[in-house]
C-alpha cells in the first residue's frame, strides 16, 4: 500500500472524444462552465459523494456509504452510483476525503477496485481507510493513498485543492476550498465550531474569512442541523459530564458511542484515570479506531489504564470502565450482545452504569429503547442524552451556519447533507440573509448543473439513485428483487408441486402444497385443501378439452386461478410458486 507524503500535481491528459453526460449530450464537455454533480448526500444524510468537473478534468469529494430502509429487506449497504465517473473514467484526476466516518470515505473499496485513481486525505482519515481497504470482504490492492494535511493545497488537472481544518466528532477533519479557473469553491463537509475543543485547534476560521474576502464562487455547506437554534456545545462539556458521573457511579460503568468519536474516547479515559478506572475496549471497530488513532498519537493515557478483555475479572467492578459499540442499538454491536446475555465474555448486571454517549439518529429510535428496556430489566443504571450532557453533535447548529455564510459571502450557495427539508430551510436561512433567491440551487442526486459568473444553470442528469449491496454482490438487488423481499414479508409464499402423468395426460397422485407465513396454522388445512380442488378442477378440465395438461399448467392459468382463489379466502396476495414433474 502506498502513502505519498508530498502531492505532485498531475499533468493534465486529453481525450480524442469528448465525454457526455446521460440526458446532457448536447453540452459540450468543453464549455467554459464549472460542473457540479452530487451522486449522494442531498435529500439524504450519508452516501456523500460529489463530482466537480471543469473541461476534460474531474475530480471527486467524498465517496461515503448509506444504510438502508426498513423497506429494504436484505440490503447491507448503498453505495453511491458510478455511472458518471465510468463515462468519465479517463478525466477522473484525484479522490478527496473530507474525514473518516463511513458515510463519506465507506464506499471507497467499491470504488477503488474499479478506479486507478489517487486518494488524498487526512493522517487519520487514511488510517481508517488503510484498515477498510484491508478487510477481507473489502480488500484493494497497492491503492494509491496520498497524505494531504490541513493547510496543504495540491493540484489535479484544472483543480488546485486545499484542506481546511474544522472542528466535527472525529479528528483531522477538513473542508475544502477547490480553486477552479473561475474562482474558489468552498466544501464544508461535516462540521461545527468548537473554540474550546479538548484536543487539537479550533475551526481555521480566519482561513474561511481570507477566502470570503477574496470572493467565492460558491458555498456547498453541511444542513444536518439547521432546525436547531444556537450554537453546538464544546466537545469539552461532555468531559466534564464524565468526570461527574464517574465519580459517582459505584460498580462498572460502560459508556457506548460511536468508535470514530476520538476526542470522545480520550476523555473517557480521562474521567477513569480520575477516579483510579482501568478501560478496556469492546467491539472491533471500537479496537480499530482506538488502534489508528493511537499510532498517530492522537490519544494518551497512563501506563497501565488500557487493559484488554481477558484482564476484567481481575479487577473489581469499580475499578473498571468498559467503552462498547452499540450506541445505536445495532443488534450485532457489542452492548446489544451484553444487554441480551448472547456476548460471550460480558454480561450487564445488577449495579452497572450504562452511559449512552450519542444522540438517536432517526429510524433508530425502537432498537435503542428495546435495548434500554433490556438494560433496566437486568439492573442497571442507564444514562443517556435526554437525562444528562454526554453527547454534543458534531453539526452545526443554526447560528453557526450563520457564521460559515457571512464569512464566505459565496455568489451562489448550494445546501448539501440532509433531508429535502434540512436544505430547503437552509436555503431559506441564507435568503433571510440577503442572498438572492436565483442564486441558490437545491439539487438531488444525479442532477448535473453548471455555473459562471453569470448564472447558475441545470444542463441534466446523470444515474443517483446508489447501488444496493447484498452480501458480497455489488449491484445485484433492483427495484423489483426488493418488491418480491417485501411480499414475502408482508404476504408469505404458498408453492404447489404437481407430478404429471404425460401419456395418460393427469396427474399422478396428490398435488402438494406448502404454505410459510401466509395464514395461521388453523386455517391451512382447509386453505391447501382448497388449492389441491382447485388443481384437480383444472387437470379434469384439461382432459375433457383434450388439451395438454402440463401446457394448461405452465400457461399462467393455474397461478392466476389460485391466485384469484387465496384472495378470496384471506385478503392476501402471496408470492405462488409452481413446480410441474413430467413422468413418461
Amino acid at each position: 500500500m502506498k502513502i505519498h507524503m508530498n502531492a505532485n500535481k498531475t499533468k493534465k491528459r486529453t481525450t480524442s472524444q469528448s465525454r457526455k453526460q446521460k440526458a446532457a449530450q448536447i453540452n459540450d464537455s468543453k464549455s467554459p462552465g464549472l460542473r457540479i454533480i452530487p451522486l449522494g448526500g442531498m435529500r439524504e444524510v450519508g452516501k456523500n459523494m460529489t463530482c466537480y468537473q471543469y473541461q476534460d478534468d474531474l475530480i471527486v469529494v467524498d465517496c461515503g456509504l448509506g444504510f438502508p430502509d426498513e423497506d429494504m429487506p436484505g440490503v447491507d449497504i448503498i453505495i453511491p452510483d458510478f455511472t458518471f465517473l465510468r463515462q468519465n473514467k479517463e478525466n477522473l484526476k484525484a479522490v478527496f476525503v473530507t474525514h473518516g466516518h463511513e458515510d463519506h470515505l465507506g464506499a471507497l473499496p467499491w470504488l477503488l477496485k474499479e478506479f486507478n485513481v489517487p486518494v488524498y486525505g487526512n493522517a487519520m482519515t487514511l488510517k481508517l481507510l488503510e484498515r477498510k481497504l484491508e478487510d477481507r470482504g473489502t480488500r484493494v490492492k497497492n491503492p494509491d493513498l496520498r497524505l494531504l494535511r490541513s493547510g496543504q493545497r495540491v493540484g489535479a488537472g484544472s483543480f488546485q485543492v486545499e484542506f481546511i481544518h474544522v472542528n466535527h466528532s472525529i479528528a483531522d477533519a477538513n473542508a475544502l476550498a477547490i480553486t477552479t479557473p473561475l474562482g474558489v469553491v468552498i466544501h464544508t463537509g461535516d462540521f461545527k465550531i468548537d473554540y474550546t475543543p479538548p484536543t487539537g485547534e479550533p475551526i481555521n476560521l480566519q482561513r474561511f474569512a481570507e477566502l470570503g474576502k477574496k470572493g467565492v464562487l460558491a458555498l456547498l455547506s453541511d444542513s444536518t442541523n439547521i432546525e436547531v437554534s444556537g450554537s453546538t456545545m464544546s466537545e469539552k462539556a461532555v468531559g466534564d459530564t464524565f468526570k461527574n458521573l464517574f465519580s459517582k457511579a459505584k460498580g462498572r460503568i460502560f459508556v457506548a458511542t460511536f468508535s470514530s468519536n476520538i476526542f470522545r474516547l480520550q476523555q473517557i479515559i480521562e474521567a477513569a484515570e480520575a477516579e483510579n478506572r482501568k478501560v478496556c475496549l469492546l467491539g472491533r471497530s471500537m479496537l480499530n479506531a482506538y488502534e489508528a488513532a493511537n499510532s498517530l498519537g492522537y490519544l494518551k493515557s497512563q501506563k497501565g489504564t488500557i487493559i484488554e478483555m481477558h484482564a476484567i475479572e481481575n479487577h473489581k467492578p469499580e475499578q473498571l470502565v468498559l467503552i462498547t459499540t452499540g450506541s445505536q442499538g445495532e443488534p450485532m454491536a457489542a452492548l446489544s450482545k451484553m444487554a441480551f446475555a448472547e456476548h460471550k465474555n460480558v454480561e450487564i448486571m445488577e449495579g452497572d452504569t450504562v452511559i449512552l454517549s450519542s444522540s438517536v439518529i432517526p429510524g433508530n429510535e425502537k432498537p435503542i429503547y428495546r435495548m434500554i428496556d433490556e438494560l433496566y430489566r437486568r439492573g442497571a443504571e442507564v444514562i443517556y442524552e435526554s437525562l444528562a450532557d454526554v453527547h454534543v453533535s458534531g453539526h452545526a447548529y443554526r447560528e453557526e451556519l450563520k457564521l460559515m455564510y457571512q464569512l464566505t459571502s459565496p455568489r451562489y450557495f448550494i445546501p448539501a447533507h440532509g433531508e429535502y427539508r434540512h436544505l430547503y430551510k437552509h436555503s431559506r436561512l441564507v435568503q433571510e440573509m440577503g442572498h438572492p433567491k436565483d442564486r441558490i440551487q437545491i439539487l438531488a442526486n444525479g442532477d448535473i448543473i453548471e455555473l459562471d459568473h453569470k448564472e447558475l444553470r441545470f444542463i441534466g442528469f446523470t444515474e443517483g439513485a446508489g447501488v444496493l449491496i447484498d452480501g458480497s454482490g455489488m449491484g445485484d438487488v433492483d427495484k423489483w428483487v426488493l418488491r418480491d423481499r417485501l411480499r414475502l414479508a408482508e404476504d408469505g409464499v404458498v408453492s404447489a408441486y404437481i407430478a404429471v402423468d404425460k401419456g395418460k395426460n393427469e396427474l399422478l397422485g396428490q398435488p402438494d402444497i406448502m404454505a410459510r407465513g401466509f395464514i395461521y396454522d388453523s386455517e391451512i388445512a382447509s386453505t391447501v385443501e382448497g388449492c389441491r380442488n382447485l388443481i384437480v378442477k383444472l387437470a379434469g378440465d384439461a382432459k375433457k378439452e383434450g388439451k395438454p395438461l402440463v401446457q394448461i399448467l405452465k400457461s399462467g392459468r393455474l397461478e392466476h386461478e389460485l391466485r384469484r382463489a387465496l384472495f378470496e379466502k384471506t385478503r392476501r396476495r402471496p408470492i405462488i410458486l409452481i413446480s410441474v414433474l413430467e413422468i413418461n
